[in-house]
């Protein structure tokens, strides 16, 4: 039962996180147009990065914010693993795919004719 407490309490910290994410969201926002004929515009899109990125770090913070962190990581481990092909190899893949694709194109550009003549000579 004392489990059930800590995750609730934890579920409830973790959406107030995220409200007062999205809050500094849409006060950078509004801060950008309502400041609008008295501040630079310079300074108006300082507030909305400040805006952005203070209620990133925040969202960060929440349990949903630290799985797509752990999820990237895991993410940018896993493209190091990745074996990218040589430039010879995709250029060679390129040539073969418009081959192929010229091929099928003249076979069904053939096939449509077909049909149409015989379509043509039925009807």
């Amino acid at each position: 039962m004392n489990a059930h407490t800590e995750t609730s309490q934890s579920g409830m910290l973790d959406v107030l996180k995220l409200l007062i994410a999205a809050f500094v969201l849409v006060g950078g926002l509004y801060g950008f147009y309502y400041y609008q004929g008295q501040i630079q515009l310079p300074l108006r899109v300082l507030m909305v990065l400040g805006g952005l990125a203070v209620g990133i770090a925040i969202a960060l913070t929440s349990a949903q914010g630290l799985r797509l962190r752990a999820f990237v990581q895991g993410s940018r481990i896993e493209i190091r693993k990745v074996v990218w092909p040589t430039k010879q190899e995709t250029t060679q893949t390129a040539i073969a795919v418009f081959v192929f694709t010229l091929i099928m194109a003249l076979f069904f550009w053939g096939l449509d004719s077909l049909l149409l003549w015989i379509t043509r000579s039925l009807v």
